[in-house]
């Protein structure tokens, strides 16, 4: 909490926000696992740059902009692991003498600054980027991002049984639609960053990240926020779906998986989606 209110202070006392804004902002944020500075940014009360420059006075740390372009050599970026980039926001800059400079966005993830510094026995010295900046480098370095193809809708199946994936995707592309399979939560968020899908159908059960961490760290980057997910589960009762509504899943899917109920809430979804936007 202390963190929080120093940060809120700095904003208000900055001018930049009002102190029922921070209040608002802070109501918000209950339950969501977010920093006060993403939530302010979701809210559009603030920008990445006016959120960085902020916390640059209040913790003495250096800001770097418009690096998304520079040329970053392989033996750089391989110095922080392509999940980690992706799932925490950190980016390389640059390794001199024995010292790291680390884009982020969250200053207090000193626990990812401790790996680092420990398992390449390097100092790590954090740099503050706007969360806009990182994922933007993160997709163009790491994943080597692919354009997005808005004449067909796209779906991205995070499901860890190839034959349940096989279903999905073969009942989805007979209705015309694109479908990405991916095998577990990890390589999910990333093809999520990459893909830009339009809706996400996810297991609740993976390896390396389940449905439910998969949905929290979706949720948690703003390239992703707002893409609908269908939880698909073996667990069938009313209380767990329940569960998966009140979480924020947009359905619930249960197994086993029949062609016919996946287009039909798939069909159901974008309706839904049409309708509100």
């Amino acid at each position: 909490m202390v963190e929080k209110k120093q940060l809120g202070d700095l904003l208000v006392e900055e001018g930049i926000i009002t102190l029922k804004t921070i209040e608002r902002a802070l109501e918000r944020q209950k339950g969501s696992g977010k920093r006060l500075g993403q939530v302010l940014e979701e809210m559009g009360v603030i920008t990445g740059e006016e959120l960085i420059d902020a916390l640059s006075k209040q913790m003495g740390i250096k800001t770097v902009k418009g690096f998304v372009d520079y040329a970053f050599p392989p033996e750089l970026l391989s110095l922080v692991p392509q999940d980690m980039a992706v799932q925490r926001l950190v980016f390389p800059l640059k390794l001199k003498d024995g010292k790291l400079a680390l884009a982020l966005n969250d200053p207090f993830d000193q626990d990812i600054v401790e790996f680092l510094a420990k398992k390449h026995r390097i100092q790590v010295i954090p740099i503050l980027a706007t969360r806009q900046e990182l994922m933007t480098a993160v997709e163009k370095h790491y994943l080597h991002g692919k354009l997005k193809d808005t004449a067909r809708q796209k779906v991205l199946v995070v499901e860890d049984s190839l034959p349940v994936a096989t279903i999905i995707q073969v009942a989805l592309q007979k209705e015309g639609y694109d479908v990405v399979v991916t095998h577990d939560g990890v390589d999910g968020l990333k093809s999520a960053v990459t893909e830009k899908p339009d809706l996400i159908i996810c297991d609740a059960v993976m390896p390396r990240m389940d449905g439910h961490g998969l949905f929290r760290a979706l949720r948690a980057n703003p390239a992703t926020a707002n893409i609908p997910v269908i939880l698909l589960t073996s667990k069938a009762t009313g209380e767990d779906e329940q569960r998966a509504l009140d979480a924020g899943f947009m359905d619930f899917i249960a197994k086993p998986v029949q062609p016919i109920r996946i287009v039909t809430r798939v069909k159901r979804a974008f309706d839904l989606i049409k309708h509100y936007k």
